[in-house]
């Protein structure tokens, strides 16, 4: 029986590789366009040999419930994608059946890559088995990304004029990264297909690779081992084992259901911007980059633009994708469970819940932070950048929503409304400060964290008032959590200067200012520029590739997985007082 699913699996992913190279030549060279006979033939025959492979899986090894419950999913999913094309091109049925069938074959090909994907995922599971530490694998699957990412968008397909490997990685690293710094125009110099795979490679840096699988995972319901629940633990937070594979399913069908309403309302926001093209992607596409808080772009200016500026209905959807992406599922869940019991309990007043302790001092300490430097950022922003951004919207609402959402894309998401090279000293610095702290924890977001920092300021009273823990209300917060929190603000102010003393010497000619901002933006995965990304010279380049890289998987988690030691210790050293003044 082992070695008939030995042979299977050796057989579909020598398929599979097949496939992916298919797809690869298909969408990423011009010149394999020309091909259409031997695409008319590759396609169909590719297509039957799965099916056939998986109906060999499903019907010989039945036994084993995994591999029946996949094969039969890729056998629902393969057919379906036979006789979708089959109607098309009976509806669409022009000339010939050849020229009708090429001109339709795109629906059969975007379902053959949703099929890889899968199976890749499962790819990833496997490395599961072999190789246990959370912290490594976490950052392995952003780097294999990074890199696949870099590829994909060398692809003579992807651009319109071509692009340099360094280019491509800092490309793809911000998508990665969900930072939205740019060396190319991501409107002129990148084609559809090239904006598609910076859209996907954004979603995955956003959501995480290992979220992904582990929704498959559970969309199969094939189980989870008991490594790959401890892997999930330590990425979401989640202290419950037996809940893991669940909460990674919530969170991919919470993201997507939320990025799908924002795409709705950003092209119910377009309908009187004349003469711009293909408005339902440019939706997709900035609703999954505000929500994933990538900051990308599929206009030249940002939301800059003349078309967008003033269209302050489209900037609350986005400032609202960004607010709930930087968040992060474990609040949101945490706040929905709370509304959901309070009007319980309003139309059920014999049967009252309990909901005092519902809301977690997790989510009290990120919400009330959130909301204070939301509300700090768009006060200083209102009295700052009167005479500056503020001066052409006419209308107190148009001043209020551009300083808010000044205030709210500064913490990670890297959208502009505003020119940023108009803004003043004091705003710049107060923008520094924002994109240092960032987002919250589990969340798409950058920074420090909105809990590092709020920790780290209520340790400092606690200090003044000679007391030993940080009390909020009647908890104390565990000192772990106040000790990590100061480990990670020392590793970014450090990988920050860093960052800034290289890029001073490697492009001299730039204002400490505008590498300073730089920086943070990078390290912060914020994606705001003072216009200086583009002329970076190479080496500058592959600096803030690797503070973009480090700033999304925490340097803090790669530093954990190389030097943290599996055996416990069973003895303390003797405990002897450092002077500190």
């Amino acid at each position: 029986m082992f070695k008939k699913v030995a042979h299977s699996n050796i057989a579909l992913w020598f398929l599979d590789i097949i496939l992916l190279s298919f797809l690869i030549f298909d969408f990423g060279f011009d010149s394999f366009k020309e091909y259409r006979l031997y695409k008319l033939i590759a396609l169909p025959v590719l297509l039957f040999a799965l099916i056939a492979f998986n109906y060999y899986k499903y019907q010989y090894l039945q036994s084993i419930h995994r591999v029946k419950r996949t094969s039969r999913f890729n056998l629902i999913l393969l057919s379906f994608l036979i006789v979708l094309e089959i109607i098309l091109v009976l509806v669409n049925y022009e000339g010939s059946f050849i020229d009708t069938f090429f001109r339709e074959r795109y629906f059969m090909e975007y379902g053959l890559i949703f099929y890889f994907f899968i199976r890749l995922t499962f790819l990833v599971r496997g490395i599961y088995d072999l190789y246990f530490n959370p912290a490594i694998l976490f950052v392995g699957s952003f780097a294999l990304i990074a890199i696949a990412g870099t590829f994909l968008l060398m692809l003579p397909a992807a651009t319109t004029s071509g692009i340099s490997f360094t280019d491509a990685l800092f490309t793809s690293t911000s998508a990665v990264a969900v930072t939205g710094l740019i060396v190319l125009d991501t409107a002129k110099d990148f084609t559809p297909f090239g904006q598609t795979v910076i859209m996907i490679l954004f979603q995955l840096g956003g959501l995480g690779m290992l979220t992904f699988t582990s929704f498959f995972a559970y969309f199969f319901k094939s189980g989870a081992s008991f490594k790959e629940s401890l892997f999930m633990k330590d990425i979401l937070g989640n202290e419950k084992l037996n809940s893991i594979m669940q909460t990674a399913m919530r969170i991919v069908v919470f993201s997507l259901i939320i990025e799908g309403i924002g795409a709705l309302l950003i092209y119910s926001s377009l309908q009187d911007v004349e003469n711009m093209e293909h408005k339902s992607f440019f939706a997709m596409f900035h609703a999954v980059s505000a929500y994933c808080n990538a900051g990308f772009s599929t206009s030249s200016t940002g939301l800059y633009d003349a078309n967008f500026r003033f269209n302050y209905y489209m900037q609350w959807v986005v400032m609202a994708l960004i607010v709930f992406g930087g968040l992060g599922y474990a609040i949101a869940s945490n706040f929905i469970q709370y509304v959901r019991k309070f009007f319980y309990n309003i139309f059920n007043k014999k049967n009252q819940k309990f909901i005092s302790r519902v809301i977690t001092l997790n989510t009290k300490i990120v919400m009330y932070t959130t909301l204070i430097l939301i509300v700090a950022g768009t006060a200083f922003f209102l009295l700052s950048e009167q005479q500056t951004n503020l001066a052409e919207h006419k209308t107190a609402f148009g001043k209020f929503t551009t300083a808010m959402f000044s205030s709210v894309t500064t913490r990670t998401a890297g959208f502009n409304t505003v020119d940023m090279t108009n803004f003043t000293i004091p705003g710049i610095l107060f923008m520094i400060f924002l994109m240092w702290i960032g987002a919250s924890p589990a969340s798409t977001g950058g920074g420090i964290k909105t809990t590092t920092f709020a920790l780290a300021t209520l340790n400092i009273f606690s200090i003044a008032k000679d007391k030993p823990n940080i009390e909020i209300g009647t908890r104390r917060v565990a000192k772990e959590a106040v000790l990590r929190a100061f480990a990670i603000i020392a590793i970014s102010l450090t990988s920050i200067g860093t960052g800034i003393l290289l890029l001073l010497i490697f492009n001299p000619e730039f204002t400490l200012l505008q590498i300073a901002f730089e920086t943070f933006s990078a390290y912060s995965t914020v994606g705001l520029s003072l216009g200086i990304t583009p002329a970076l010279s190479e080496n500058s380049k592959y600096v803030i590739i690797f503070l973009m890289f480090f700033g999304r998987i925490g340097l803090i988690n790669l530093m954990i997985g190389i030097l943290k030691s599996v055996n416990t210790t069973e003895y303390t050293y003797p405990k002897e007082n450092i002077l500190i003044n």
